[in-house]
C-alpha cells in the first residue's frame, strides 16, 4: 500500500505539471492571436539598396536581395496625397525642426551703396549771349563761393556796343517826339525805345549798366556778366583775352548746400520703397557722423546690365561735408508695412512655378501644401494663401520629406493606374469570348454543310 502510494503521487504530480503547462501555453497563444493586429495591405515593394526603385509585385534585386514591402498606413482620417508619416526616432535623426505661422506686420530695411552728386536744380551753366572777347575775369578760381549777382567778368562784344548805340538813338528820338501832337508819331517813338531796351535785357546787360547808360548817355565797351544764383564755381571754361561764343561754357556753378545721392536697389526690394521714406547715410570720409535725408524720386526704368532700379535721395549739406562723387553706405527705412500670416523663409520649397511647405498634421505626419507668397523681409515671408494662423510648418529637413512625399504620390498614382487596368481587364475577356463565339459559329456551319454534302 505504501509502495503504491509512493509510486502514484509522483506520477500525479507530473501529469498535473504537464496539464498546467499545456493550458498556460494555449491561453497565451489565444491571447496573442486575439491581440495581433489585422494584416495591413501591402502598397508596393521597394529595393532595399535604392529606395527610388519600386515594384508592384515581390521581386529581387541584382544581388538576390528581396524587395521590402511597404504597408498602408493605418489612419482614421483620409490624408491628402503625398502625406508622409515618419516615426519619432527618424524625425530626431534627420533633425526635423518646425515653426508656427503667426500674424505679424512685416517691415524692411534696404541697405545699399550710393554716390553723392549735384542737385540738378541747383546747377548753373553760364554761356554768353553774344560773341566777344573776355576783358577781365573777376572770379578766376574754381572752388570759390559766389553769391547771386556777383560780378564774374566783363566782355567786349561789337553787338553789345551796337545795341547800346541803338538804345541811345531811340532814347533821343523819344525825348524829341514825346510831346508831338500826332499820336502815331509819339507811339512809334515809344515802341522803338521799348524794343531797343528789351534787346539789351535779352543780351544780359545788367540793370546798373542800363541805368548808367540812361544817365550818362555814354557807351560801355565792356559789359559785365553776373552770377545768376548762389553757389560754388565748379568749372571755368575761358580766360582773359579769350574769344568766346554762345557755345562756350564760361562757368559752371553749383549750390552744394543740398545734394542728391543716387542709389541702385534690386528689383525684389522695389515693392518696399516709396517716395518720402526716411534715409540714413554714412561716409568713410566723414567718420562718426550720420546724415539724415529722404527718398525723393524712384526712376521709371531699370538698368539693363545690373537689373537694378535707381532711386534719388536728398540730403541737406549746410557745412559742405558731402562732396560730389563720394561713395556712401545708405540705409533706407521702408515705411511700407504688410500685416499678414508670416512663416520662416527657409520653410518654403521653391520649385519653379510653385511654392510648397510641409504642414504638421500630427506627430510624425507631414502634409505637403501649396502656398501663395507675398513680400519677404529679414528671413520671414508673408503667406497670402495656403496657411492659417497657428499651423506648424517644417523649417529643416523638408527636402528629405519632400523626396519621400513625391515618391509616395507617384506610387499612389501608379497603383490607381494598375487598379483601372485590372478593372478594364475584367471586362475584356467577355468581349473576346463573344467575338470568338461569333467567329466559331460560321466555322461550325461550314463544317456541318461540308459533312452534309459528303453524305
Amino acid at each position: 500500500m505504501n509502495k503504491l502510494l509512493l509510486i502514484t503521487i509522483p506520477i500525479t504530480l507530473i501529469i498535473g505539471l504537464l496539464a498546467g503547462y499545456w493550458l498556460a501555453d494555449s491561453g497565451q497563444s489565444v491571447q496573442q492571436v486575439e491581440s495581433s493586429p489585422a494584416e495591413r495591405k501591402i502598397l508596393f515593394y521597394r529595393n532595399p539598396m535604392n529606395p527610388a526603385i519600386t515594384s508592384a509585385v515581390p521581386a529581387q534585386d541584382s544581388m538576390g536581395m528581396d524587395y521590402l514591402p511597404v504597408y498602408e498606413q493605418a489612419s482614421d482620417e483620409q490624408l491628402p496625397a503625398g502625406t508622409v508619416q515618419i516615426d519619432g526616432v527618424t524625425v530626431q535623426n534627420i533633425s526635423v525642426r518646425t515653426a508656427k505661422a503667426y500674424q505679424a506686420s512685416l517691415s524692411h530695411t534696404v541697405r545699399a551703396v550710393g554716390r553723392v552728386t549735384y542737385d540738378e536744380q541747383r546747377m548753373v551753366h553760364l554761356h554768353p549771349k553774344t560773341e566777344g572777347w573776355i576783358e577781365k575775369l573777376n572770379v578766376n578760381k574754381t572752388g570759390q563761393w559766389v553769391a547771386k549777382n556777383t560780378d564774374l567778368l566783363s566782355i567786349y562784344s561789337p553787338q553789345l556796343v551796337a545795341s547800346q548805340q541803338e538804345y541811345l538813338l531811340a532814347l533821343s528820338n523819344y525825348k524829341a517826339l514825346e510831346k508831338s501832337p500826332i499820336a502815331d508819331i509819339r507811339g512809334g517813338a515809344e515802341d522803338l525805345l521799348k524794343s531797343s531796351l528789351q534787346r539789351l535785357k535779352l543780351l544780359d546787360v545788367p540793370k546798373h549798366q542800363i541805368h548808367d547808360l540812361q544817365r550818362t548817355r555814354k557807351i560801355k565797351k565792356g559789359i559785365h556778366i553776373h552770377a545768376p544764383e548762389d553757389g560754388i564755381v565748379m568749372k571755368i571754361g575761358a580766360r582773359e583775352g579769350q574769344f568766346v561764343t554762345p557755345a562756350t561754357e564760361i562757368y559752371m556753378i553749383a549750390d552744394l548746400r543740398k545734394v542728391w545721392v543716387l542709389v541702385d536697389i534690386y528689383e525684389h526690394e522695389l515693392p518696399w520703397v516709396k517716395e518720402g521714406d526716411s534715409v540714413e547715410m554714412q561716409l568713410a570720409g566723414v567718420p562718426g557722423k550720420t546724415f539724415k535725408g529722404h527718398l525723393a524720386y524712384i526712376y521709371p526704368y531699370a538698368e539693363a546690365k545690373t537689373r537694378t532700379i535707381k532711386v534719388r535721395l536728398v540730403f541737406d549739406n549746410p557745412h559742405l561735408l558731402l562732396k560730389p562723387d563720394m561713395f556712401a553706405e545708405v540705409t533706407i527705412h521702408a515705411g511700407k508695412q504688410v500685416n499678414a500670416i508670416v512663416i520662416p523663409s527657409e520653410a518654403v520649397i521653391r520649385s519653379g512655378s510653385r511654392n510648397q511647405v510641409f504642414v504638421v498634421r500630427a506627430a510624425g505626419k507631414f502634409e505637403p501644401r501649396l502656398v501663395t507668397l507675398g513680400l519677404s523681409s529679414n528671413g520671414k515671408v508673408a503667406v497670402m494663401e495656403g496657411i492659417k494662423v497657428g499651423e506648424e510648418v517644417v523649417v529643416s529637413a523638408q527636402f528629405l520629406i519632400d523626396s519621400e512625399s513625391k515618391l509616395r504620390e507617384a506610387t499612389a498614382k501608379m497603383l490607381e493606374a494598375m487598379d483601372e487596368a485590372d478593372k478594364s481587364a475584367e471586362n475584356q475577356p467577355l468581349n473576346h469570348q463573344n467575338k470568338a463565339a461569333e467567329i466559331e459559329m460560321p466555322e461550325m456551319d461550314h463544317a456541318a454543310h461540308k459533312a452534309m454534302n459528303h453524305d
